[in-house]
């Protein structure tokens, strides 16, 4: 082994510079708690960006991980294997969906559902039915027609022209989607609730009639789930609260509870257009990936998980206007389940990345959605005590940042 102190230093000098890591660097960690190199104890209310969905370590997963890397870890998709069958059999009883794709990443499973959306329209509808409707701070990954479909120009910016046909207009807009829908639309895109936007969740009435005016215009309705989905809001998936069924629906992050993998779910009429040679991935869909996504919905998808997730929102949001009412420094808490929002007042406008680096110098891990908004994603399996534990944290530093 090499020698090479691991320093954050380290980071520096060999990581391409596309991100800017804290100064800490965990090394291990087991259900709501991480530890660093020097020992010291954090809580967890990041989820690592709400994908550690059943906390650090779950021996379940330790146990499924170390089951199947010793059966079998990869197979080329000219065969199919046992753990891809088990998971995908799993999603479809528990969704709307007949068929499953499988992916490594929730940008991978939107740029299957965005090239099928297309590939449907052409398929049904002719060559002029291209059209994606999309809107504005919507983030949907990191490829560039993920991108370009993106309502974050910040994110597209320099990578040389963008995708064409994409129209981007106002969350929760009906007025602006009705007018801008018409016979080239072929797809709606949109997140259930808004995550990196600052946690903003679709009206009812918005959401309901996409659906309408999808069924209009011969268009297919897509959620993006990655987020939102696998227990994330109080049931498996969000377009399970609202009225209205997608045509497709992506999930990643609290799938995999960390290791790679990613659904995209469709109907059987849709997924006809993703015939035999027009899309695929080399490690979608293997045994190691598929093994673990299916020990995680084993654990989230019970009723008593998800009506957990719901009571540990309320526990959530009762504590942090406790914390409001005694310093003040938000103007609103949003969200859903374990999705949690904190919109900063006026005055603490575009440092939501002060209060982030106050709370981990304290021993709270914490997100943020924008520069104004502070979020929190934690395990859905979080206890009780170790929410009252990091709330307390989240009021020392809060407080230092509002005495300065």
């Amino acid at each position: 082994m090499s020698n090479t102190p691991v320093t954050r230093a380290l980071f520096d000098e060999v990581m391409v510079a596309n991100y800017a890591p804290a100064p800490v660097i965990p090394v291990s960690g087991a259900g709501s708690h991480i530890w660093d190199q020097s020992g010291k104890q954090y809580i967890d209310f990041a989820g690592g960006i709400a994908v550690t969905s059943v906390g650090h370590c779950h021996p379940k997963l330790v146990a499924t991980l170390k089951e199947q890397g010793e059966k079998l870890w990869h197979i080329a998709n000219v065969m199919t294997n046992e753990p891809a069958l088990r998971l995908a059999k799993k999603l479809t009883d528990a969704t709307f969906a007949d068929k499953v794709y499988f992916a490594n990443s929730g940008g991978e499973a939107n740029e299957a559902a965005f090239k099928l959306a297309r590939r449907y329209a052409v398929d049904n509808f002719g060559e002029e039915k291209y059209e994606i409707i999309a809107f504005e701070q919507a983030f949907h990954g990191r490829t560039l027609f993920t991108v370009s479909v993106g309502g974050q120009p910040k994110y597209s910016a320099g990578f040389g022209p963008a995708i064409e046909g994409i129209t981007h207009l106002p969350y929760n807009d009906i007025a602006a989607l009705e007018a801008a829908v018409s016979a080239k639309t072929c797809a709606i895109i949109m997140e259930p609730l808004q995550g990196e936007a600052g946690i903003i969740d679709a009206d009812p009435a918005f959401i309901k009639r996409a659906r309408e005016l999808c069924d209009q215009h011969n268009a297919l309705l897509v959620l993006d789930e990655v987020q939102t989905g696998a227990g994330r809001l109080g049931t498996l998936y969000a377009y399970q609260q609202t009225a209205i069924t997608p045509d497709i629906l992506t999930t990643a992050k609290g799938l995999g509870n960390g290791f790679p993998v990613a659904a995209m779910l469709t109907t059987d009429k849709v997924a006809k257009s993703l015939a035999i040679g027009t899309h695929g991935s080399t490690y979608g869909g293997n045994p190691l990936a598929c093994s673990i996504a299916e020990a995680v919905l084993d654990i989230i998808n019970t009723p008593e998980v998800l009506a957990g997730v719901k009571a540990k929102h309320e526990r959530f949001r009762a504590g942090l206007e406790a914390i409001n009412a005694r310093v003040p420094f938000c103007d609103e808490i949003r969200g859903k389940g374990l999705l949690i929002g904190c919109a900063l007042s006026a005055k603490y406008q575009g440092r939501a990345s002060e209060f982030l680096k106050a709370a981990q110098a304290k021993g709270l891990l914490i997100l943020i959605a924008g520069p104004n908004v502070i979020r929190i994603a934690p395990s859905l399996l979080i206890p009780d005590a170790d929410i009252a534990a990091g709330l307390a944290i989240l009021e020392q530093a809060i407080t230092e940042i509002v005495k300065t």
